[in-house]
C-alpha cells in the first residue's frame, strides 16, 4: 500500500460552530504529525458538517506543509464549475500542489427543498450530468473559457481560468458504481471507491456478488478502460477501527456503532440497488487479516478510511493514531518521513 488517508465529516454545533470547525484543522495537523499522505473532507450542504472543503483546505495550507488534502466529494449540482476552478487552483498553489479534488455529479440530495433558494430562475433546466466535471475538467487544464483577452485601461484580461495551476486536472477524483468507474478511466482522471456499491448492472440469475466482489469488479473495469492503467489512482474507503489502544468503553461502543449499521448490508437498498459493506472494527492484526482478504482492498494501493459519525475528538484521536503506528505498517504502509512537527 502507497497511501494511507482517512475521511473527517468536520462535524459542528450548529450554535457554535467555531470549536467544531477548530477541530477539524487540528485533525489535520495532527494527521501530518503521524505522517498520514493525506486527508479528505466530506462535503455537506445543509447539515452540521464541512459545507466550504476548499475554504478549509485553504485554512490547512497554512498550518500543514506536506499532506495532501481531498475532498469527498463535492456535488458539483451546487456549483458553478469555472467558479469552483478559481478556487481550487488558488488553494493548489497555496498548498504548493497538494489538493485532490473529489466530485460528484447528478441531482442534489433534497434539491427540491431549496432549488429555487440556489438557481432562482434556471432550477428546472439544470444540466446535472458529467458534463459538469468536463467544464470543470476544461478550467483546471487551461483550456479557454472566454472568447476575450486584451487590456482595458489599465486591467489585464486572459482567456483561461487564473490562477492555473498545472497538475490540478491531474488530480482530480470521481466516484461511482460501474458505468461511473468506466467513464472515470476513460476520461483519464482518478478513481475513488467508497463504502457503497450500487448492484443495478447486476443481472438477475447470476450468482449472487458480495461487497467486496463487486468493489474489485469496478476498479477492474476502471483499469481496463483508463489509457494508462499503470499510472491510475484508485482509493478504497471503508470505515476501518482499529482499537489497539482503545479504552473498553471505546471499543463497547465502536462495536455498537458497527452492529446499528449492520442490517443495511444484508442486502441491496433502494431503486438502484444500492449495497453497504460492513464497518471493520478490531485489533490492527485482526483488521489486517481481513483487508487483505477483501478482494477491493487488494486492487488499490491507496485507501481512505472514513472516519464514523458521532464520536467524540478523544476517539478520533485514538482511531487515527492506530491506524497511522499499527494498522498502517501491518498493511505494507510506512509513514511519510518529510513532514514537519511530531506525533505526541
Amino acid at each position: 500500500m502507497r497511501k494511507l488517508g482517512f475521511l473527517t465529516i468536520g462535524r459542528f454545533d450548529v450554535d457554535h460552530p467555531g470549536p467544531g470547525i477548530e477541530e477539524t484543522l487540528q485533525v489535520i495537523e495532527r494527521a501530518e504529525a503521524l505522517g498520514f499522505d493525506s486527508v479528505w473532507l466530506r462535503c455537506r450542504h445543509f447539515q452540521p458538517g464541512i459545507s466550504s472543503p476548499v475554504a478549509i483546505m485553504a485554512a490547512a495550507t497554512q498550518r500543514t506543509s506536506r499532506i495532501e488534502l481531498g475532498t469527498a466529494v463535492i456535488p458539483l449540482g451546487l456549483e458553478n464549475p469555472v467558479r469552483l476552478a478559481e478556487d481550487l487552483a488558488t488553494v493548489d498553489i497555496l498548498s504548493g500542489g497538494r489538493v485532490n479534488p473529489g466530485v460528484s455529479v447528478g441531482t442534489p440530495m433534497l434539491y427540491d427543498h431549496y432549488k429555487t433558494a440556489l438557481y432562482p430562475e434556471s432550477h428546472d433546466v439544470q444540466d446535472f450530468s458529467k458534463e459538469r466535471v468536463l467544464r470543470l475538467l476544461r478550467s483546471l487544464r487551461g483550456e479557454p473559457v472566454s472568447d476575450f483577452e486584451g487590456v482595458i485601461g489599465i486591467e489585464q484580461f486572459v482567456r483561461q481560468v487564473q490562477p492555473h495551476s498545472p497538475g490540478l486536472a491531474g488530480r482530480v477524483w470521481y466516484g461511482g458504481g460501474r458505468e461511473s468507474a468506466i467513464w472515470a478511466g476513460q476520461q483519464g482522471i482518478n478513481y475513488m471507491t467508497s463504502s457503497v456499491v450500487s448492484t443495478e448492472n447486476i443481472s438477475e440469475g447470476t450468482e449472487s456478488r458480495d461487497f467486496a466482489t463487486i468493489q474489485a469488479e469496478h476498479i477492474d473495469a476502471y483499469r481496463a478502460h483508463h489509457p494508462e492503467p499503470g499510472k491510475s489512482r484508485v482509493s478504497q474507503g471503508l470505515v476501518v477501527i482499529p482499537t489497539d489502544s482503545a479504552s473498553d468503553d471505546q471499543i463497547r461502543r465502536y462495536r455498537e456503532y458497527a452492529a446499528s449499521r449492520f442490517e443495511r448490508t444484508k442486502s441491496p437498498q433502494g431503486a438502484r440497488g444500492m449495497l453497504f459493506s460492513p464497518d471493520y472494527v478490531g485489533t490492527s492484526d485482526e483488521l489486517a487479516d481481513q483487508l487483505f482478504a477483501h478482494a477491493g482492498f487488494t486492487r488499490a494501493d491507496e485507501v481512505t478510511f472514513a472516519l464514523p459519525f458521532t464520536f467524540a475528538p478523544a476517539d478520533y484521536n485514538q482511531i487515527i493514531t492506530d491506524m497511522a503506528q499499527e494498522l498502517g505498517p501491518r498493511l505494507g504502509w510506512q509513514p511519510s518521513t518529510t513532514h514537519q512537527g511530531r506525533a505526541s
